[in-house]
């Protein structure tokens, strides 16, 4: 069964840090790319990073630059976004997603997760 479940999310103040994990099934984890994306208030879906399967070269939208890191544990079939100073703007709805590549994975992704809110306060 293809499953992805976010965790981590909540209420937080701005500059604060906070940590999203997202368990995934071993089949929709093993040899897929895995990345986040977030939907804010009155906005569309965004990318915001992506890590390979080996963890190589990840990706970033350029407003999480420096200040997000995407990781994966691929002996937990986990994939985590650190998110530190952060600011009104990444209130969103993060969500989870899985593909066989970035390239696909950013397309339109296969596999999604039901998403986690993150609010930051000013």
């Amino acid at each position: 069964q293809v499953q992805l479940v976010e965790s981590g999310g909540g209420l937080v103040q701005a500059g604060d840090s906070l940590r999203l994990s997202c368990a995934a099934s071993v089949r929709t984890f093993s040899n897929n790319a895995m990345g986040w994306f977030r939907q804010g208030p009155g906005k569309e879906r965004e990318f915001v990073a992506a890590i390979t399967w080996t963890g190589a070269n990840p990706y970033y939208v350029d407003d999480v630059k420096g200040r997000f890191t995407i990781s994966r544990d691929n002996a937990k079939n986990t994939v985590y976004l650190q998110m530190s100073s952060l600011k009104p703007e990444d209130t969103a709805v993060y969500f989870c997603a899985a593909d066989q590549t970035i390239v696909a994975l950013r397309t339109r992704a296969h596999y999604w997760g039901q998403g986690t809110q993150v609010t930051v306060s000013s």
